[in-house]
């Protein structure tokens, strides 16, 4: 299931359509690395589900007033806590770190 989530289907045209921004837009976050699409043999970007839920994550906090550089940080520090919080749910599975 995560897989399909994280699969490219949507041209940059109708990701820029499900998040009411514009391709310019996309194009920018892609190269600032906010996001990183899919992309075919040819070149053409394709974005996922999770793609869109960062586009518009993006989105949000640029309405709240951040620049990019901003929403850069931002993202990167979630991603960050998300990564902290999936090694410590793995740890526990675990039962703790080895010594």
């Amino acid at each position: 299931m995560a897989r399909r989530r994280t699969t490219g289907v949507f041209a940059i045209s109708v990701a820029a359509d499900m998040v009411a921004m514009q391709v310019q837009n996309l194009r920018v976050y892609e190269r600032r690395g906010l996001l990183t699409p899919d992309r075919t043999a040819g070149g053409t970007r394709l974005y996922s589900e999770a793609d869109i839920e960062r586009l518009e994550r993006i989105r949000d906090l640029l309405g709240e007033g951040l620049n990019i550089a901003g929403v850069a940080r931002v993202l990167a520090l979630e991603d960050e806590v998300a990564r902290l919080r999936a090694e410590n749910t793995r740890l526990r599975g675990a039962g703790g770190p080895r010594a």
